[in-house]
């Protein structure tokens, strides 16, 4: 079994490449989300009659106000891929409420996610100024802080994914930890009570699970939506040439 600080364990595997829970978590969300849209979706009408209409379009109203708001008009074909990115993210760190591994707890994840933002900065940065101009803008205003534009240019995408990492595995390794230490003091305390290959220690019960709602639920979502508010504002900044 793993332990609380280790990377995520090998499900199976399919001749030499191994399959990790992360991406059986990836696999499960992506089933989720496509049998969650296609029921939220089925009969549409034109004046919503069922509370499922009105839930998706609440939430397609909310993802095209962020996108309008922060990455402009020009932008808003943008949305279905902000809005994957965001129920992708808050799902990844939800899923560890059900007792499965956070998917955004894996760091190949979040910076999977950077790097197609920063391939998008990049894509429009290059599309504004043209490539000369792209290159240009390294060594200004001065050509000697070349190495520090350099250094901000990388410092973006890997910021955004250590910081949403960070933030869910952090999470995890502290809710793993005080588990451990409440079970121990349980012992300490006899209050430990085992059957056969059945354990129960009594601190072990309510006090984990109200980190978990704090981890998983509010920091988890927060960080799915910042990462997702980050991504918008520097594609739209470089799209404007900024």
């Amino acid at each position: 079994m793993n332990g609380i600080g280790d990377g995520p364990k090998v499900v199976f595997e399919i001749g030499k490449i191994q399959v990790t829970e992360t991406v059986v978590m990836g696999w499960l969300i992506i089933v989720v989300v496509t049998l969650l849209c296609l029921w939220l979706t089925k009969d549409l009408k034109k004046v919503p009659e069922k509370k499922r209409q009105v839930v998706a379009e609440m939430f397609v109203k909310f993802v095209n106000g962020m996108v309008r708001d922060n990455m402009g008009e020009a932008l808003m074909g943008y949305a279905p891929y902000i809005g994957a990115l965001l129920i992708s993210a808050v799902l990844g760190a939800l899923i560890s409420m059900v007792g499965l591994r956070s998917m955004t707890a894996d760091i190949n994840v979040t910076a999977g996610w950077a790097l197609i933002t920063f391939i998008l900065i990049t894509f429009h940065k290059i599309k504004a100024n043209g490539f000369g101009g792209y290159l240009k803008s390294f060594a200004q205003p001065v050509s000697f802080i070349l190495p520090l534009n350099l250094i901000s240019e990388v410092a973006t995408p890997a910021s955004m994914a250590f910081r949403l990492f960070g933030n869910v595995a952090g999470g995890m390794v502290i809710t793993g930890l005080l588990y451990s230490a409440l079970g121990a003091l349980s012992s300490a305390l006899h209050l430990s009570f085992e059957m056969g290959s059945w354990g129960f220690n009594v601190f072990q019960v309510g006090i984990p699970a109200v980190l978990s709602i704090y981890f998983d639920l509010f920091s988890g979502c927060i960080q799915a939506y910042i990462f997702s508010m980050l991504t918008m504002v520097n594609v739209g900044a470089a799209a404007e040439g900024a």
